[in-house]
C-alpha cells in the first residue's frame, strides 16, 4: 500500500468535503507496513539507526521482513498464538519494527512498554495484559529478572542483543525455525495493539486497538507533515515508540508510506544534540513535544550552526502555546503544525501550514474523516466560542475497540456515540478548537499523560509517608509538573533529606517522568465524606503561593 489518502482532493474545505474512508475489511498491519514494501522494494530504507558519534545504520524492508518472518515462526514455535499478547520492552531501534510485525504476523496483540518505566508499572502492565512473552534487549532482561514473581504469566523473555540473566537470546529462540512465515489474514476490527493509559478513576487502563487504528492516523499523520509522503521526507521524534505519539504518529505511518524513520536511542533530551543529530541524519519531518521545543528554544543560531533541512515540525501531547509557535516560525522558519488525540482516539485535531489550517493559540480543525465536536454534559453541540468538552463521534477507524477487560470504564467514556475526551475546549465560528484545560485530575508533563494514582500507591509504599495526593502545578516548561502532598507517619520528620528520598523511591518503582518534583509535607488532608481526596483545594493551594 503507502498511498496518500488526502493527496490531490484541494485544499482543507475541499479535501473534508470529498474525503471517504477506504472501505476496510481484510487488513493486517504488516502486510502494509512491511510485506507489501519488501516484496516491492526490499533494499527501501525502513529505519536510520543513529549509534554512538551520530554513525548511521539501515534496515531496509528486506531485512525488516525477513527477521520478522523469523522471529513470528519462533513465537508460533514456543506456543504463542493468535490473540496472545506479547510485550515490547525495548529502546528506539530495529528490534521495534521487528517484534511489531512478528507479533502482527501472528495475529497476536503488541504490548508496548516505556523503557522509562520502574518495576511496579512494568509488573502492572503485565499481569493486567496477561502478557506471556516479552522482547527486549540485555539491559532491559537485567532489570526484569528479579521481576519474574510479580508477573507470573510470563514464560518467556528474549532479548535480542544476547545472552541475559532470566532471557533466551534471540538467535537461540529463532534458531531452526521457517524462514518465511505468512502473514495471518486478519480483519482490520481484529486486536493488534493495547497502549496503556493513565486516568485517576483506577489503575491504568489497557487501550485496545485493531489492526485499522493504522489507516485511522494516516490522515492526521498526512495533515501535520503537510502532505507526507513527500519526495526526500525522513521522520524522527524523541517519544518513546512505546507510546501512542511514538508508534501511531511516527513509527508504523512511516513505515506504510515507505518514509524511512530514524531511530536514535537516548537516555535523556539534550537540545543541542537534537540539532545535531537532525542535521547528521537528514531529518526533514520531525514530531518533537512542546516541552522538547521549549528546551530547543534555548540553542543560539540552531540554523547556523547545524544547517537543518526540515521540511515540516509537527507538535502535540500537551498545549503548544504561542511563544514557542512564534519561536518555530522566526528562528527555525517553519511554522510548528500542532495536532491533539487522545491514546483512545488519536490523532484527530490538526493544524496544517499547506491546508492553509494555522491559528496560534488553537489547536487546528478536525482531521478529514473524523467528527470532532465541543459538547455539553448532556451530549448536545456547544454554540461557537461556549466552553464544553472535546469528543469524537463513533464509529471511527481510530477509535479504540475498549478497555482491556473493563466494560464498565469503556461504556463511562462515551455519551452516546460521543466519545468523550475529559479535556475542556470550545470551537470558534470558524472551526477551529481551543484547549481550556482538563475536566479531570490526569497531569499533562513534558508531554506525557500521567494518572496521579499510579504515583500515589507508590508513595504510600514508602515507610515513611501515611496519605498522600498527587497534583499537577503549572510549569512554564513542561506545561505542569507532577507535585505530591504528603501527610507522614507518626515519628517522622519532614525534611529535605526525606523528600529527596521519597523522589528516589518513586523515580526506581515507576518512571523518571513520573517522579513528584515537588514535595509538601502537611499536617492534614483535605478528604470528603467518602474519604476522597479533594484535589482542587490542594491546586488551590498551590495557586495562592504563587
Amino acid at each position: 500500500m503507502g498511498a496518500s489518502l488526502l493527496a490531490g482532493l484541494g485544499d482543507y474545505e475541499s479535501i473534508r468535503g470529498r474525503f471517504r474512508w477506504p472501505v476496510l475489511d481484510r487488513l493486517n498491519i504488516a502486510a502494509v507496513c512491511c510485506d507489501d514494501w519488501a516484496g516491492r522494494e526490499p533494499g527501501r530504507a525502513a529505519i536510520i539507526e543513529v549509534g554512538p558519534d551520530f554513525a548511521l545504520a539501515t534496515l531496509t524492508y528486506g531485512e525488516m521482513r525477513r527477521e520478522a518472518d523469523r522471529l513470528a515462526a519462533a513465537f508460533a514455535r514456543a506456543g504463542m498464538q493468535p490473540g496472545d499478547r506479547i510485550a515490547i520492552f525495548l529502546p528506539q531501534g530495529r528490534f521495534v519494527p521487528i517484534a511489531h510485525m512478528a507479533i502482527y504476523k501472528l495475529g497476536a496483540i503488541a504490548v508496548p512498554l516505556a523503557v522509562l518505566f520502574g518495576p511496579e508499572a512494568i509488573t502492572y502492565r503485565a499481569a493486567d495484559a496477561g502478557v506471556r512473552l516479552i522482547v527486549t534487549d540485555r539491559a532491559g532482561a537485567a532489570r526484569l529478572a528479579s521481576l519474574r514473581a510479580d508477573m507470573p504469566g510470563v514464560e518467556t523473555i528474549v532479548s535480542v542483543d544476547g545472552e541475559a540473566e532470566g532471557a533466551v537470546p534471540l538467535a537461540r529462540f529463532a534458531e531452526g525455525v521457517a524462514e518465511v512465515f505468512p502473514t495471518r489474514d486478519t480483519h482490520a476490527d481484529d486486536p493488534a495493539l493495547m497502549i496503556y493509559t493513565s486516568g485517576t478513576t483506577g489503575h491504568p487502563k489497557g487501550a485496545l486497538h485493531a489492526h485499522r487504528v493504522l489507516i485511522g492516523h494516516l490522515p492526521g499523520v498526512e495533515m501535520h507533515h503537510d502532505f507526507l509522503p513527500q519526495a526526500g521526507d525522513r521522520l524522527w521524534t524523541p517519544g518513546d515508540w512505546a507510546w501512542a505519539g511514538g508508534s501511531l504518529n511516527v513509527l508504523l505511518p512511516g513505515l506504510y508510506f515507505g518514509v524511512p524513520v530514524v531511530a536514535w536511542a537516548i537516555q535523556k533530551f539534550d537540545p543541542e544534540a537534537a540539532f545535531a543529530m537532525m542535521n547528521v541524519a537528514g531529518v526533514r519531518n520531525a514530531f518533537i513535544p512542546p516541552t522538547g521545543l521549549r528546551m530547543m528554544r534555548g540553542v543560539e543560531n540552531p540554523l547556523q550552526r547545524f544547517g537543518l533541512n526540515l521540511r515540516t515540525l509537527a507538535s502535540g501531547g500537551e498545549s503548544l502555546g504561542t511563544p514557542t509557535f512564534d519561536w518555530g516560525r522566526e528562528v527555525l522558519g517553519l511554522p510548528i503544525n500542532e495536532f491533539y488525540g487522545q491514546t483512545e482516539c488519536n490523532l484527530v485535531l490538526s493544524a496544517s501550514r499547506a491546508m492553509g489550517v494555522m491559528r496560534p493559540g488553537m489547536i487546528g480543525k478536525p482531521v478529514p474523516g473524523h467528527v470532532v465536536a465541543v459538547i455539553r454534559e448532556d451530549g448536545s453541540l456547544c454554540d461557537p466560542d461556549e466552553p464544553g468538552q472535546v469528543a469524537i463521534r463513533r464509529p471511527d477507524p481510530v477509535m479504540f475497540l475498549g478497555y482491556w477487560n473493563r466494560p464498565e470504564a469503556t461504556e463511562e467514556k462515551f455519551i452516546g456515540d460521543w466519545m468523550t475526551t475529559g479535556d475542556r475546549g470550545f470551537c470558534d465560528s470558524e472551526g477551529y478548537i481551543g484547549f481550556v484545560g482538563r475536566d479531570d485530575d490526569v497531569i499533562t508533563s513534558a508531554g506525557y499523560r500521567i494518572g496521579p494514582v499510579e504515583i500515589e500507591d507508590c508513595l504510600l509504599k514508602h515507610p515513611a509517608v501515611a496519605l498522600a495526593a498527587v497534583v499537577g502545578k503549572p510549569d512554564p516548561l513542561r506545561t505542569e509538573v507532577v507535585t505530591a502532598f504528603l501527610v507522614l507517619k507518626p515519628g517522622r520528620e519532614p525534611g529535605p533529606a526525606l523528600a529527596d528520598e521519597i523522589r528516589e523511591h518513586v523515580k526506581r518503582q515507576l518512571s523518571a517522568h513520573e517522579y513528584p518534583r515537588e514535595i509538601h509535607f502537611i499536617a492534614e488532608m483535605p478528604l470528603t465524606t467518602t474519604g476522597k481526596v479533594i484535589r482542587r483545594i490542594l491546586r488551590d493551594r498551590l495557586a495562592s503561593a504563587a
